[in-house]
């Protein structure tokens, strides 16, 4: 039986998650929360991207205040979803 995850807990793990660092229960979790969950899947899915985009060696800088941005937007959207 696979227990739920949350989404915040899938946000905090989903690098571990895409660098292979979790435990196979962890990853069933997340699998099928992912099943189940567009908003954690897209957050996968951006988050793979920018992995690539950053190990093809091009280095670049992001706009001032975008990682503090991006939190606030997320949390926004689970505190609609009524998942915070």
């Amino acid at each position: 039986m696979v227990m739920e995850i949350s989404c915040e807990e899938v946000w905090r793990e989903v690098s571990n998650y895409l660098d292979d660092e979790i435990t196979p229960e962890l990853r069933a979790r997340m699998l099928e929360h992912f099943k189940g969950c567009k908003h954690c899947t897209a957050v996968l899915e951006g988050t793979r991207n920018v992995v690539q985009l950053v190990g093809d060696a091009k280095a670049f800088l992001l706009p001032a205040g975008f990682s503090d941005r991006l939190y606030q937007k997320l949390d926004r959207k689970l505190s609609e979803d009524g998942r915070l």
